[in-house]
């Protein structure tokens, strides 16, 4: 297979993949939005299990927002790319503004999707933490920095597709990793889908209703 048809299906291979994890009464899945959550939903849904959300925001360089100096989660916790930081010669003041904006966009998707979530709690729980894909690995790196400080039992993270060199960093970093390619090189995330159009707002919140729906 050289391409998925759209995040559901690579959902669903992942999901085939987790089988061990089925019913788990301490599994919580964790989405990534706004891409991560289609693809964890399907991986939920076969599961069995809580779907909830981890917001991550990438620290897009000024004038060149695709490249990341790092990512900040909804705890605070921030990861740097310290490579492109010296690289780049980036500022602090440059970089706290980029913070700042981040920490609004958290804060109004904090508003926007957890009226649809109920609380949760990480602390020993067996976490899957699901993205649509990682390029540099910024905002997953970030992520689970936030989640292990909250003492969860296990991290498993699952990707349908990750540069092979961020595959190898990240799965330093967790209990089990699993991505179904591993390319050498990776340009976007979106090249490795057939459809890869924008999760909006909407089909994230639509998606967390129905399955607390199925709970």
């Amino acid at each position: 297979m050289n391409r998925f048809h759209d995040r559901q299906h690579a959902g669903q291979l992942l999901a085939s993949q987790l089988q061990n994890y089925k019913n788990k009464k301490d599994g919580l899945v964790l989405a990534l939005p706004r891409g991560g959550v289609p693809v964890a939903y399907e991986i939920a849904k076969s599961l069995v299990l809580p779907l909830s959300i981890y917001l991550v925001r990438k620290l897009g360089v000024p004038h060149q927002s695709e490249l990341a100096f790092g990512a900040i989660s909804m705890d605070g916790q921030i990861v740097f790319n310290e490579e492109i930081v010296k690289s780049l010669n980036l500022s602090k003041t440059s970089m706290e503004q980029v913070i700042e904006t981040e920490k609004k966009e958290l804060n109004r998707r904090k508003t926007s999707y957890f009226s649809n979530l109920l609380p949760f709690v990480l602390k020993d729980k067996i976490i899957i933490l699901v993205d649509d894909g990682i390029a540099t690995g910024a905002t997953l790196r970030a992520a689970i920095s936030a989640i292990q400080l909250q003492n969860p039992k296990k991290i498993i993270v699952a990707v349908p597709v990750g540069a092979k060199s961020s595959c190898q960093e990240i799965e330093t970093q967790v209990d089990e990793f699993i991505s179904i390619l591993k390319p050498e090189h990776l340009n976007s995330v979106g090249e490795w889908y057939e459809n890869f159009s924008q999760t909006s707002d909407e089909e994230v919140s639509f998606l967390l209703k129905k399955i607390r729906n199925k709970e």
